[in-house]
């Protein structure tokens, strides 16, 4: 009798044990990423195609395309070079397109969000894959940044760039 006891609660011992692990479990909420889903899809397809325009412009190595895209408050703001104005960052953008390594520019389309600014533009969060060759092979880093856009007189124009993750 005393073993059909000892048997009985070793049962009752293990029912609990599973009866309060799986308790437990439901009780935790699940961590769901949410997915992005734009607040102003004309917004957010206008910031893509002025994304778009202004990096063929880079790509294809065009200053003068390029910097239209630009307005004279700009301000770049990057993690492992510091701060620079629009003429610092104009000038460093002219030396970059006459060296003889092309470094080009790829959005990672996923990662990409758009909000308004009102009565201002937008704000585009995102990430990018810069690329160029080296010693003949391809060296590709992957940053995230931030364009502050304004909208003014018919035309959209970057204010401010923060770009970050360089892996210092």
């Amino acid at each position: 009798m005393k073993k059909e006891f000892k048997l009985f609660m070793l049962l009752l011992l293990v029912i609990s044990l599973f009866s309060a692990c799986s308790n437990l479990k439901q009780e935790q909420p699940l961590l769901v990423e949410q997915l992005y889903e734009p607040v102003d899809k004309a917004l957010y397809d206008r910031i893509l195609y002025q994304d778009s325009l202004v990096f063929e412009a880079f790509n294809s190595r065009n200053f003068d395309q390029f910097k239209q895209f630009f307005d004279d408050s700009l301000e770049i703001y990057q993690d492992n070079t510091g701060l620079r104005n629009y003429q610092q960052s104009m000038d460093a953008f002219k030396n970059l397109f006459n060296m003889d390594y092309v470094l080009t520019r790829q959005l990672i389309k996923s990662s990409i969000e758009v909000y308004p600014i009102k009565n201002y533009g937008a704000i585009q969060t995102g990430k990018h894959t810069f690329c160029h060759k080296e010693n003949e092979k391809m060296d590709c880093g992957t940053y995230k940044f931030v364009h502050i856009w304004r909208y003014k007189d018919g035309n959209w124009k970057i204010t401010r760039i923060v770009t970050y993750d360089h892996k210092l």
